[in-house]
């Protein structure tokens, strides 16, 4: 029903930032809810930030204060705003959409996004 698509990964150095950008496709009206999760080698896949339709953003404590997320008027684009970036953000990054409505959550394919020392 709906289709997210991941943009920005790529490779920046420790202490810069990267932009990632989802776009959601379909049917958007029924979203609740949109993120970002990541997932490093030999480690779970974790939330790292997530923001709720007419509600404030969310954000992991290993990431508050460097990462901004957020999403248009619409409700069909969530970006991620990276600063400060450490060599254990390196991951690859899933964007999320979820619903009431839906028997499990949305994912977008992942974008691999690596910083280097």
């Amino acid at each position: 029903q709906v289709q997210l698509v991941e943009s920005g990964g790529g490779l920046v150095q420790a202490g810069g930032s990267l932009r990632l950008s989802c776009a959601a496709s379909g049917s958007i009206s029924s979203i609740n809810a949109m993120g970002w999760y990541r997932q490093a080698p030999g480690k779970q896949r974790e939330l790292v930030a997530n923001i709720i339709n007419y509600g404030s953003a969310y954000y992991a404590d290993s990431v508050k204060g460097r990462f901004t997320i957020s999403r248009d008027n619409a409700k069909n684009y969530v970006n991620l705003q990276m600063n400060s970036r450490r060599v254990e953000d390196t991951a690859v990054y899933y964007c999320n959409a979820r619903s009431s409505s839906w028997d499990r959550d949305c994912w977008g394919q992942g974008t691999q996004v690596t910083v280097s020392a």
